[in-house]
């Protein structure tokens, strides 16, 4: 008579094995101990043999008879059940993981000299992903585990960070296809199920004279002479906070009045070359007086590592301004509005000097040049043009980027 789950669970123990029948060999063995476990009589070869199936309730009464059924298919096909389980196990065990091929492309972005602000985003990212599935097989990871992990950064309303999970957990799946691991990247089936938030701008001053004040409140500033320093580059050299922060004194040569980015610490992984003013050579100059080490602004403990990336937004909040009307990445913009407003400097000179990477690719073949003469025109320009921006509101400001 077939077995019921309420026999299963009330079949008391006695001082020898019992075992309880539930048809087509599926055996429940009651040990003396209390243990209940499920066995699979079969006849393979000529041969008597038995098959584990696993404890009762871990493996409920309708799952031991599933594996039944699969084991009669696997008998059908002229396979021996308990042969081809020890070989999917070591299938199993043999699959490369998650966290194994995560990281290996880890080593992979790393020998492409990726800055280490990158890799430590990347190996932050992909600690929550080896916490959920990290050692299973990467083959029978689906789109519902990676889901699971990404909403749970969302329940805590890191929608920026979900997303870019998202896309590195891609982009490890894609390296495992790419090297024969893996067939597909679950991934793509995720798009449009993330929350999508509406990006906020940075902060920006792109009005002249509000700008103008901005510039004589840094000039102003009471705090270290290195951030203030940091904070006029800033306005007249408007580079990514990042490249500034961690600028290495290597990099600049004053007497060609030139700033070599390497490419390892550029956005787009390009080097890109900077031509400087003579303001700011000057403040450059007197930066070198006082600075320690490598770096052009170290931090206040060593030496030996860079100012944090907070230090240039927290000296803005010092001079009064909220995060909401001025940030350090906001220079940038405030730049590009007031030098394509001019009309004066051609579009491509202007993104050059931005360090932007043409998008349209038919346009990128013919937009090779770096337009250097121009931006070196140009920034000499700018520089002057904030000069005068500084003149109290009181006094004539030259509306345009160039007298």
């Amino acid at each position: 008579m077939p077995l019921t789950d309420a026999k299963c669970r009330s079949a008391q123990p006695g001082p020898r094995l019992q075992k309880l029948t539930d048809g087509g060999g599926l055996q429940l063995w009651l040990q003396p101990t209390g243990a209940r476990l499920w066995r699979l009589a079969y006849r393979f070869d000529g041969k008597q043999k038995l098959l584990a199936l696993g404890v009762y309730p871990t493996v409920p009464l309708a799952r031991a008879r599933q594996a039944r059924e699969d084991a009669k298919r696997i008998l059908a096909d002229g396979l021996d059940p308990a042969l081809e389980k020890k070989r999917q196990a070591q299938a199993r065990a043999n699959a490369p993981t998650f966290r194994h091929i995560a990281a290996e492309y880890v080593a992979k972005l790393r020998r492409e000299k990726r800055s280490e602000a990158t890799m430590a985003k990347v190996e932050w990212l992909l600690g929550f992903a080896n916490a959920e599935f990290g050692d299973e097989p990467i083959r029978q990871i689906a789109a519902p585990a990676i889901l699971k992990v990404l909403q749970s950064l969302e329940a805590r309303e890191r929608f920026d960070s979900a997303r870019r999970l998202r896309s590195t957990i891609g982009s490890v799946f894609r390296y495992a296809i790419a090297t024969a691991r893996a067939e597909i990247d679950p991934t793509y089936a995720l798009r449009g199920a993330l929350t999508q938030v509406k990006a906020t701008p940075r902060a920006a001053i792109t009005d002249a004279r509000k700008f103008g004040a901005l510039l004589r409140a840094i000039d102003a500033f009471d705090g270290q002479p290195s951030t203030r320093i940091a904070l006029q580059l800033l306005a007249l050299l408007f580079p990514r906070p990042g490249e500034l922060r961690l600028a290495e004194w290597t990099e600049f040569d004053l007497e060609r009045a030139v700033w070599s980015i390497p490419a390892s610490r550029m956005k787009m992984r390009r080097p890109h070359q900077m031509p400087l003013s003579r303001q700011a050579v000057e403040l450059l100059g007197a930066l070198r007086a006082i600075s320690r080490g490598n770096f052009l602004f170290a931090g206040v403990r060593s030496p030996s590592r860079p100012i944090s990336d907070g230090t240039l937004n927290a000296a803005l909040r010092r001079l009064g301004y909220a995060k909401d009307e001025a940030t350090g990445h906001g220079f940038r913009a405030t730049a590009s509005s007031l030098l394509n407003e001019s009309g004066k400097w051609h579009p491509d000179a202007i993104e050059r000097q931005l360090a932007h990477v043409e998008g349209n690719s038919v346009r990128a073949a013919y937009a090779r040049g770096e337009h250097w003469d121009e931006r070196v025109s140009m920034m000499q320009c700018w520089a002057d043009y904030l000069d005068e921006l500084k003149i109290p509101a009181s006094r004539t400001v030259v509306a345009a980027v160039v007298k």
